[in-house]
């Protein structure tokens, strides 16, 4: 499963650079590479990096109690306390 969590941030991180170079430049790499957005290829990468997208989105909420909710008195990062950061 990390090896699945792992791959699935670099496909979002890729995902997010492609749409970041979209909107400066209007560049779009996975179309460039690969001869349009249109073509069978593209799509299964556009595809692939949504599933990666949603596979990450259901680690956000463990991500979330890992960093801040789950830290004893004094085990935050430089000694801070954690906690309460997720609480509602």
């Amino acid at each position: 499963m990390k090896f699945l969590n792992v791959l699935a941030l670099l496909l979002v991180v890729l995902g997010a650079l492609n749409w970041g170079l979209w909107g400066f430049f209007q560049f779009d790499v996975v179309a460039w590479l690969l001869n349009g957005n249109t073509t069978a290829m593209s799509r299964l990468v556009y595809a692939i990096i949504g599933l990666a997208g949603l596979w990450s989105f259901k680690c956000f909420g463990k991500c979330c109690k890992a960093i801040c909710c789950c830290k004893k008195e004094g085990e935050g990062p430089s000694g801070s306390t954690g906690g309460g950061c997720c609480k509602m």
